[in-house]
């Protein structure tokens, strides 16, 4: 016979609330670089155990500097991954175009010559304020 495991109070422990809400915006910070609609994704999770940690952490008596750093990661890792979204979504065309360019590059010159229509397809679509933020043209 086994022994009866008793069921979940549906809260989760004070203790580890503020390394979740730390933890879950870091790895939302790394998937920002690497997928950032992903990362949009994960930062939002991030966020909200965040804002749940604080409360939780507040009634338990313990200190909410985990959880407060891991609502200004996830809030930074947001605000990244919107952008690059964003950005992504901008130079949707353009992208599509330099990828079926370089699916027919057969050489190293071809797939630069890819990269460089690429380059002005964006320089010409892109405000110079934000090419100059992305550091694409001198000031």
């Amino acid at each position: 016979m086994s022994t009866p495991v008793p069921a979940p109070t549906g809260q989760q422990p004070a203790d580890s609330a503020g390394r979740r809400a730390i933890w879950l915006s870091v790895a939302a910070l790394a998937m920002t670089f690497m997928l950032p609609l992903a990362g949009l994704v994960m930062s939002l999770f991030a966020l909200v155990a965040g804002v749940r940690a604080v409360p939780l952490l507040r009634s338990a008596g313990r200190t909410t500097g985990m959880a407060v750093g891991g609502i200004v990661i996830a809030v930074v890792a947001l605000t990244l991954s919107g952008m690059a979204t964003g950005l992504q979504l901008y130079l949707m065309d353009e992208y599509s175009a330099y990828q079926e360019c370089m699916k027919g590059a057969g050489t190293v010159s071809s797939q630069g010559e890819c990269y460089t229509q690429f380059r002005t397809a964006a320089e010409h679509k892109l405000p110079h304020e934000i090419l100059q933020l992305l550091g694409a043209v001198q000031p």
